[in-house]
Parts: structure tokens; sequence; C-alpha cells
């Protein structure tokens, strides 16, 4: 189908318009909100369930959780990845890093991560349009043998109460596996790590698996 004159260039102002329209909601949530690291501040708060799937990594054990504080509820999400080291070790996804927020106020926002690997930059921030982080999938790629390049974790998705998935800029190497129950409360409020530690020269996998904690 050819276009008549002038149609490509309305085709290209409205697909524009509408990235303008959206990419703040998804991107730009931090720039303007006050942002705190909670760390294990808040570990003792209490949930109701825990979030955990079946394909997570062999190596390593799992850390200490870090909770968002009473009220609040991830709505968000960073991720540590280390770049192709092409023909190098790699480590892909080392760590992640969760935005907690009130359900109605984004204004104020805290961040837990558990134990994070050495390695790799945190990317741009994701975020649910509206509502909570509920259910997750994650990519994770098997073992590759004596002679092989382990990474273990490579990637996350993460389904907001508000229905959209949002996955995150990890490698794709592996495959996902099968989604995680949903969160019956509010949303997911807290996370847990299991890391390999860093292995000195040897293969290093980083992280490995992963569970989420969730809150009334």
């Amino acid at each position: 189908m050819s276009l008549v004159p002038g149609m490509a260039s309305l085709l290209l102002f409205s697909t524009l318009s509408v990235l303008f329209v959206f990419f703040p909601v998804w991107c730009k949530q931090e720039e303007t909100s006050f942002v705190q690291r909670a760390g294990t501040i808040f570990a003792g708060r209490q949930y109701n369930s825990t979030l955990v799937v079946s394909n997570g990594g062999d190596f390593g054990s799992w850390t200490w959780p870090e909770m968002c504080p009473e009220g609040f509820y991830a709505i968000g999400f960073s991720l540590r990845v280390e770049e192709n080291q092409v023909g190098m070790d790699d480590t892909a996804l080392n760590g992640i890093r969760l935005f907690c927020s009130r359900p109605t106020d984004r204004s104020i926002l805290y961040t837990v991560e558990s134990h994070t690997g050495l390695f790799g930059e945190w990317t741009q921030t994701l975020w649910c349009p509206s509502g909570t982080l509920k259910s997750f999938q994650l990519r994770v790629e098997a073992p590759q043998g004596l002679f092989g390049d382990d990474t273990s974790a490579n990637n996350i998705r993460f389904r907001c109460s508000s229905n959209p998935v949002i996955e995150g800029m990890g490698w794709t190497w592996g495959e996902y596996g099968n989604w995680s129950e949903e969160c019956k409360g509010e949303g997911i409020c807290g996370i847990e790590t299991k890391q390999e530690p860093y292995q000195a020269g040897l293969d290093d996998t980083s992280l490995n698996d992963v569970r989420f904690f969730c809150c009334a």
C-alpha cells in the first residue's frame, strides 16, 4: 500500500506524540520523586506469602531479605547487568533493584535489592503505569558443562496488578520458565537473592535465583 502525500509525516507525528505521552510514566518516575535506600532497615516487616519459580540456577546460596517500609509496595525495578564479554567470562544478570512506593502516592520511593553481584551497570528503571508488581518470570541459562561459560539468571519479567508485563533489559541466553503465583495481597514488598560468591578468576555466574515477598 502506498502512502498518499503527507501521510508518512502524519504517522510519524502521531507515533512521536504517543511516545511523548507515555515516556514520562514508564521511564522518568524517579526524577520527580525522593528516592531513599531502604536496605535491611525494614527486614522485620511481616509478609503473607512468597513468590518463587522452579527454574532458578544451581550455584550459590540464599543471602538476606530486604523489605519495603510498611505501607509501601514495589512499583518498578532496575537490573544490574554485565555487558557481553565476547568470549571471556560472562555473568549477565547481577542484581535486581525494586522501587517501592505507597499505592496512591509515588512522591517518596525506597529501594531494596538484597545481595548484588560485582559486575555490570544498573539499567534504566521500568515502572508499572499504575498499581504494583504482582508476579514474575525468570530467564535462566542451563549449566553449560565443564568447559562452558555459565551465566545462570539472565533476565526477568514482572506482571503489574494493572496487567502490563514489563521485561527487564537483561540478556537473551537461556529460556524463561513458568510464571510464579500472583500476590494475593496488595503486591510485592520485598526481595531475597541467591548469589554465587566471586570465583576469583574461575567461572562466575553471580545472580542465580530470586524470591519475592507479598504483603497485604
